[in-house]
């Protein structure tokens, strides 16, 4: 068993892993990793390859395999949400944080996973990947933070063997912007989305957001997943068959 935290692009990456061993090794190779990523992808650092590829440095022959998934991801995302999620605005530099952060952690999962855990929660600043229950019978429980009450939650996820992922304005302001006018989103203020793996929950609740009032709908129709949407007239939307702890 063990429990850890450090901080990693710009947030808290914490691990509860509840199996019985020494997984030091596995800890250590899911940080390495996560802080290489932050290395190589972030856009706020001038040596990155992401920076690199912008400022057109690298073509995209020179770009890492990883990369060149990422980007890929960037544009089905994009494709699917006719253009509300993109990870390159006009007159902005290039910015595939959207789709890094929960591709990320999902590859952590697996790493940990590759070395024999089977029961853990790895929470990247409120983006989850859970695997197994911490107790027979006993899922996961995931909260998602009240928008108008940072301290509160609006709701508790039950989690086994999945992604939660939540998007919203109240940590970073108007972060969040619609791709088809370039304009910040409008009209949520919250969207979990609860998916089997956190590359599709985290993208699918951006690109959500993104769209405001139509995310609604397109979200919770996407197969396999489950919404918990919170509108700025402070309505709640929710999948009928979303499991709640």
């Amino acid at each position: 068993m063990a429990s850890c935290v450090e901080q990693v692009m710009g947030l808290p990456v914490s691990l509860d892993l509840r199996d019985p061993g020494d997984f030091s090794a596995a800890i250590e190779k899911t940080y390495a990793w996560l802080h290489d990523v932050d290395d190589r992808f972030s856009p706020f650092k001038p040596g990155s390859e992401v920076c690199r590829y912008d400022r057109g440095e690298l073509s995209t022959r020179d770009l890492s395999g990883d990369m060149l998934e990422v980007l890929e991801l960037c544009a089905y995302y994009e494709r699917l949400s006719g253009g509300a999620f993109s990870a390159r605005l006009p007159r902005c530099p290039l910015d595939p944080c959207a789709v890094v952060k929960g591709w990320a952690v999902q590859r952590a999962a697996d790493i940990l996973r590759a070395f024999g855990a089977e029961t853990f929660c790895l929470n990247a600043g409120g983006d989850v990947v859970t695997s197994g229950e911490p107790e027979p019978g006993r899922p996961w429980r995931v909260g998602i933070r009240h928008p108008d009450a940072p301290g509160d939650v609006c709701a508790v996820v039950a989690s086994r063997d999945g992604a939660v992922a939540t998007s919203a304005a109240y940590e970073r302001g108007e972060h969040i912007l619609d791709g088809r006018s370039g304009r910040p989103a409008a009209g949520l203020l919250s969207v979990t989305v609860v998916a089997a793996d956190l590359v599709t929950a985290d993208a699918l609740a951006t690109a959500a957001f993104a769209m405001g009032g139509e995310g609604i709908a397109w979200a919770a129709n996407r197969p396999g997943c489950h919404v918990f949407i919170v509108d700025e007239g402070r309505r709640v939307h929710r999948s009928p068959r979303l499991a709640l702890a």
